[in-house]
This record gives C-alpha cells, sequence and structure tokens, in this order.
C-alpha cells in the first residue's frame, strides 16, 4: 500500500518495534484493545495473538482489502475518524476485563488523539502510543526546559508517562524526516480533586504567552491569590510558566 501524505501515513515494519510494543502492552484473553490507526496491520496481526477483542479505528478506506483479512468474531474495524468517535458508546456492548490503547500515531494529531481519550470518560490500564521523539521530549520535559508547556502539564496531571523505546525513522516505510519513541501512560489512580476542564482553561492563560511572566499571562485573575503560592514556594513575581512544576500550578488553580 502507497502511505498518504495527508493521513500522516509512515508504516512501522520493524519487527523488534512491532515486538516491544506488543510486549508493553500486555494483555489476556479477556481484555480489550483499541488500537488507533492499524494501517497495514502490522502491529494488529501481533495484537491479534493475544486473541483479547480487539476494536480498531482507520480513516483510510483504501485499506479495507488489508484490515478485513484480519476480522473475526473478536477483531473488529470502525471506518472512521477517531477523532469523530464516541469511544464509550463503541466499547459498551463489548465485555472485556481490562482496556488498552495503542497506536502509531499521526504526529500532526498526536496531541488531539490523546486529550480525546482523557475527554472520553472510559476507565483503561495504559496507553502505549509511537509519537515524534520532538513530541515525547515535550511531554516527558522537565520545567525550566525549552520543551516544558501546556501539554507537558496537562498529561504529567493525568498520566505516568514513561519512554519505552526510540524509533528509527527507517523502521518505517515511507521512510519520515523524524525520528520517534515510544511512550507508555499509565492514568494515575490518585489524583489531586478539581475540575479538570477548568484546570486545562487555566493552563492554557498561564502557558498563553510562554515568554511573558505568569502575572502578564493571568491578569484576568486575582493575582493576590496566586502570590499567596508563589511566596510559600519562594517564586517572585517575574516567574515565568516553565519555571513551575505541576505540582504548583494545581496549588496555584485551588486557591483562587
Amino acid at each position: 500500500m502507497k502511505a498518504k501524505k495527508s493521513l500522516g501515513q509512515n508504516f512501522l515494519i520493524d519487527k523488534s518495534i512491532i515486538s516491544k510494543i506488543v510486549t508493553e502492552v500486555l494483555v489476556c484473553n479477556n481484555d480489550l484493545i483499541i488500537e488507533i490507526g492499524p494501517g497495514c496491520g502490522a502491529l494488529t496481526k501481533e495484537l491479534k495473538k493475544y486473541n483479547s477483542n480487539m476494536l480498531c479505528y482507520e480513516l483510510d478506506s483504501d485499506l479495507k482489502g488489508v484490515l478485513k483479512l484480519l476480522e473475526n468474531d473478536k477483531v473488529k474495524i470502525i471506518w472512521q475518524d477517531f477523532l469523530k468517535s464516541n469511544i464509550k458508546d463503541d466499547i459498551k456492548n463489548i465485555k472485556y476485563n481490562k482496556l488498552f490503547i495503542v497506536g502509531n500515531l499521526p504526529y500532526y494529531i498526536t496531541t488531539s488523539i490523546i486529550e480525546h481519550i482523557m475527554d472520553s470518560d472510559i476507565i483503561f490500564e495504559k496507553l502505549v502510543i509511537m509519537v515524534q521523539k520532538e513530541v515525547a521530549d515535550r511531554f516527558l520535559a522537565r520545567p525550566h526546559s525549552k520543551e516544558y508547556g501546556y501539554i507537558t502539564v496537562v498529561l504529567n496531571y493525568y498520566f505516568e508517562i514513561n519512554r519505552v523505546i526510540n524509533v528509527s525513522k527507517y523502521a518505517f516505510n515511507p521512510v519520515p524526516k523524524v525520528e520517534s519513541v515510544v511512550l507508555s501512560l499509565i492514568p494515575k489512580k490518585e489524583r489531586e480533586i478539581i475540575n479538570f476542564n477548568k484546570y486545562k482553561e487555566f493552563l492554557k492563560k498561564c502557558f498563553s504567552q510562554k515568554r511573558k511572566t505568569l502575572k502578564n499571562n493571568l491578569k484576568e485573575y486575582d493575582w493576590n491569590l496566586v502570590r499567596e503560592v508563589l511566596d510559600k514556594h519562594n517564586l517572585n513575581e517575574n516567574v515565568r510558566a516553565e519555571e513551575i512544576s505541576g505540582e504548583i500550578f494545581i496549588e496555584i488553580f485551588k486557591n483562587m
């Protein structure tokens, strides 16, 4: 199959990387796997060996001839844009124990896909994804680094994030221009109880103009309440969002 640039397609062909992803999932035959963008089915074929339920979302209908061969009573292909899916509704009639989500994600919509999963109100064990190295660096970034930003803080509130393996661009056909990384994202069992949607909006304001101070970005908020938390942590009024940890952001948010 010829990859489509418009869909960000790069088909994974390296068997050792496929094996590493499959090992990272570790499902049982009474579990459910959701695969995002199975492509030509290289990963699907190996995941299928677990004999668990599988639900695969694929947008490219030109792949039907390949993927239809993998369907059976436990493997179903949904020919739909994953970002437009109602995941909760799609899985409601499937009996399963634990849910795992896997995908080699198109680089340009990686963040949108993860946010769609977080907003879907489903309980799952682990998200194992292949992303562009630059994206992985942002997800794993620490305060005071140039990669640290809004999405770093959001994802680290929700997940424990680990780097599984670095992936050469030559593991794909066609060969992309960038290197990739497989990440494991495990939902945290204990999180601060906050309004997550409002917290995300607050963080967007904090990072809206990254080179400006937090005070400049939060002009519509009561700065005295923000300053109470900053003073507690010996942070001055000229601090920027990129210098503040996720724990302190939550503390500021809860104080307002």
